[in-house]
Formats: C-alpha cells, structure tokens, sequence
C-alpha cells in the first residue's frame, strides 16, 4: 500500500470521527431543535475542562504548525510575538472575561454584536459590528483554510492538489459547525489537545535527534551558522525589530480579549471563577508554540531555500522526509484538527452575529435566528474559500490583518461598558476613523509603520476621537441605571436572583 493512501486513510478515519464526535456532543441537547444559546454558547453550561480545551484550541491553530514554523524559517526571533501576545492576553483576559460573561448572563446576549446593541440601545449598531467583524475574520478563517490545505496535500504526498485540498478542509469544517456548535467544538478540542501534545513532543525530541545527532550540536549550529535568526529584527530586512515586538504584541494582547471568538469560549462558561482558573493555566499551553518555531528553524538546514508562501511548509517537510506513512498522517490529523477547531468557531460566530444582529432584525427572520445562523455559516465558509483561490497570502499576514482590524472595536465595545460618558456618536466616530487609517496603512504597504504595527497607530487615533466626540460633544439621553449599562465584574456586583436565565 503506497505511503500517499496509507496516510490520507488515517486522516479520512479522523475527519468522520471529528464529525460524529460533534452529533454526539449534541445528544439530549436539544438535536437539530436547539435554541440559537445552545448552539452557538453551549446553552452557557461548559465546564471548566471543555472551557479550557476550547479556548486553548483557538490559540492553537494550523497557524501554530505552518506559520510559526514559517516565520521560525525566514525571520527567528520575531515570531516570538505569539508567545507574548496570548500570554499576556490571557492576564488581560482574568478581568475581562468575567465582566464580559456576566454582562451577556444578565441581558441574555450571544455575542459582541449583541453586547453593543445593548449597551447603545440601538439594535443597528449590533448589525454595523456584524458587518465589520465578519469583515475582518474572513481572513482568519482563510487562514485556516489554507494551512488545513497545506497540510491535506502535503500529508498525500502531493496526490491530492491544494485546490481540492482547499475544498475538503471547507466542506469538513461546514458540515461539523453546522450540526455540532459550540459543544461539539469543544468536545472535539479535547480530541485535539491530546493529538497536538502528543506529536508536537514527539516531535520536539525526534527532529533534533535525527537531523543533528542531539539538541547540543542542533543548537551550536544555529548559534555558529545562523545568528541573525536569534536577535531582531530577525533575519533579512524585515522591519519586525523591537518596537514592533511591543506594539504587536501590546495590541494583540488586549484585541484577544475581545475577538469574537475568544468572547464566545466567555460565554459558554458555567461560571466567573472558571474563567478565571482558565485564565491562570492556558499560558501554560502557550510552552508547546516554541516546537513549531524551532523546527522551522530546524528546516533551514534540511530544507533550505523555501520561499515565500512555500515556507509555511518547513515543518511538514520534515516530516513528511523521514517518518513512516502512518506516523505522518496522524501529525496531519493533529494539524487539521487545530484548523478545524478555530474555524469551526469563527463561522459559527459569524453566524451567530448576522443571525441575531442582521437577519434578526427582518420580520422574515424573526423566531428563525439559529436556522439564518446556519446560513451565513455556509456562505461565509464559502467567501472564505473563494478568497483562498482567489487572493492567497502567508499565514502569519492574514492573522496580522485580522486583528489589527479588530483592535478598533475596543473603544466601542470594552470602553463603552466600562465608561458611560462615552457617546454612540464618539465610539462611531472613533471607529471609522480607526479602520480608516488600518485599512490606508495595510493596503499601501505601510505596515509596519517606521518600525510599529499599523493597527495600534490606527487605535490611538481610534481611541482620541472617540474620546474627543465624547467629551465635547452633548451628552446622550438615556435613563437606564447604570448596572443596566456597563459591565461589572461579578464579584463587585452579584447577579440578582433569576438574571441568569437563560434565552433560548
């Protein structure tokens, strides 16, 4: 049996696997008849294991095996960022996310879409949000289309092309989101973690032992052959020096607190103090991303002269080079899987967002959310795709775009509910401006900008308008208390007796 059938066999085993995992997770929850809580929260019943394992698969996605490896391949030091970003995101995230749980608990919301309807007290400002969000996690969820890509045809051995590659890795991901939620998300992230931990460590003693006799002569080589690669700006002239590190990392670190995503593993906790508790372990998941990234470093003396897009494949071709067919196809597995993963919960946000916020507000829709939700799962699956074919880019640029996009939702969303004073008319404001200036500097080449990330230049011209619209424009009319407003944390402001009822 060729090497090419032997391993594509294990990853199809695991690819209906993966899907009958997310019909089961579904069993005595509702089936196909669930409410739109259910299958976009997980009726906000996830326990701290299914929480944890959740929101660690975002971090861990096929950016994680292709792209750090990429990044390790032609730069070194710089990639480090992703270390630093999520683990001081997760800090952040130990105050956020309970404000943000108990915020959505209380009103009954869904999502970010809802949260600044809500606190606003317009429901088109949800449908504006929606429509801006989506806008900039497409590119993330092409991101994971095209590493699940990667790694489908790499794992055939070239027998299946990425086109089709492409469209296994969408059709997958569909399917499963549609039927499973959120739940079946994380049940399948516990499937994920094991095989991620598992190949990744195996990984982190094989390669070195194999290639180099040993980590002592691995690592004097890099040290004697390859020195620009461990200082920044890292290898060639990439611009990503020092400066970018902190504001890269700095902005991240406070835009995954609010990533759609990351607010939807918030939503689907039990209880604050889980989130909390997640909030202390998962920097310790952050310790597997250095294997990727040194094995890329690793391929330079392996594989040398990958380029561009090509070098998302540094780690993979190790693999593929010297392991058995079976071994190969169960790093695949682990690979896909942590595309699989993240995407599966980016569309299902998406959906949730134009669901509830945009097609919710038409009478046709109206009682119909989860069912329109589904929808825009497909379609946005599908505008991904075709942006796969039609406008390919690196991993690490597509994430890059993604959240410097992001970032100016968070004077109107984490400001606004911790700050009345600041007006619709100011976080407008404030918003257009921001994306203004992301999207001019992005698509000029101008990012980074004399040695900073665009996206946090963007904010702070972001966050002076918002803040000068505020205060020097009139104050807005609206009666609401204040605990009907702005998010508190749920220790300094208990939810009454029945608040926690949830909407289905």
């Amino acid at each position: 049996m060729s090497s090419a059938v032997v391993a594509t066999s294990i990853f199809g085993v695991f690819m209906v696997a993966t899907v009958g995992l997310g019909l089961l997770a579904m069993r005595g929850r509702g089936g196909g008849q669930g409410g739109l809580a259910e299958w976009s929260v997980g009726g906000r019943s996830l326990g701290a294991v299914f929480i944890w394992v959740l929101m660690a698969g975002e971090g861990y996605t096929s950016f994680s095996y292709l792209g750090a490896a990429g990044w390790g391949y032609n730069y070194g030091a710089p990639v480090l960022y992703v270390v630093a970003y999520m683990s001081c995101g997760y800090a952040v995230g130990y105050v956020v996310g309970p404000m943000l749980w108990s915020y959505a608990r209380k009103h009954a919301l869904v999502g970010i879409t809802d949260m600044v309807a809500h606190r606003y007290g317009r429901k088109w400002v949800g449908a504006v949000v929606a429509v801006l969000a989506s806008v900039f996690l497409l590119p993330y969820i092409q991101l994971q289309i095209t590493g699940m890509g990667v790694v489908v045809s790499t794992i055939s051995y070239g027998a299946i092309s990425l086109n089709w590659a492409y469209f296994i890795g969408f059709a997958v991901t569909v399917g499963f989101v549609v039927v499973s939620g959120l739940r079946g998300s994380a049940w399948v992230s516990v499937l994920k973690d094991v095989l991620v931990i598992l190949t990744l460590g195996f990984l982190a003693v094989y390669v070195p032992l194999h290639y180099f006799g040993g980590y002592e002569n691995f690592l004097g080589r890099v040290v004697a052959e390859k020195a620009e690669w461990l200082t920044f700006p890292g290898h060639g002239d990439s611009g990503f020096g020092q400066w970018w590190f902190i504001t890269t990392s700095f902005l991240n670190s406070l835009t995954v607190v609010i990533f759609p995503t990351t607010v939807a593993g918030y939503l689907g906790a039990k209880s604050a103090d889980g989130l909390r508790r997640n909030a202390m372990w998962l920097p310790a998941y952050n310790v597997l991303l250095f294997v990727p990234m040194l094995l890329g470093i690793a391929a330079l003396f392996v594989v040398p002269g990958l380029t561009g897009a090509d070098s998302n494949l540094a780690l993979f071709k190790l693999v593929v080079d010297s392991l058995p067919a079976w071994l190969v196809g169960v790093v695949g597995v682990a690979a896909a899987l942590s595309s699989i993963v993240p995407m599966a919960v980016f569309m299902l946000v998406i959906g949730t967002m134009w669901g509830r916020s945009v097609l919710g507000l038409m009478p046709r829709w109206r009682g119909r959310e989860k069912a329109a939700s589904q929808v825009v799962v497909v379609v946005a699956g599908g505008l991904a795709l075709l942006l796969t074919y039609t406008a390919p880019n690196t991993l690490v640029r597509l994430s890059l775009i993604s959240y410097e996009g992001m970032a100016q939702l968070l004077p109107m969303l984490l400001l606004g509910l911790l700050w009345r004073r600041l007006t619709l008319a100011g976080a407008l404001s404030g918003l257009v401006v921001g994306v203004g200036v992301v999207c001019a500097l992005v698509f000029t080449g101008n990012d980074p900008l004399w040695g900073t990330n665009a996206g946090i230049v963007a904010l702070a011209l972001n966050l002076l308008v918002a803040l000068g619209v505020s205060c020097g424009g009139p104050a807005e009319n609206d009666d609401r208390p204040d605990d009907q407003v702005l998010a508190r944390d749920p220790l300094d402001e208990p939810l009454a007796k029945g608040a926690e009822t949830v909407a289905r």
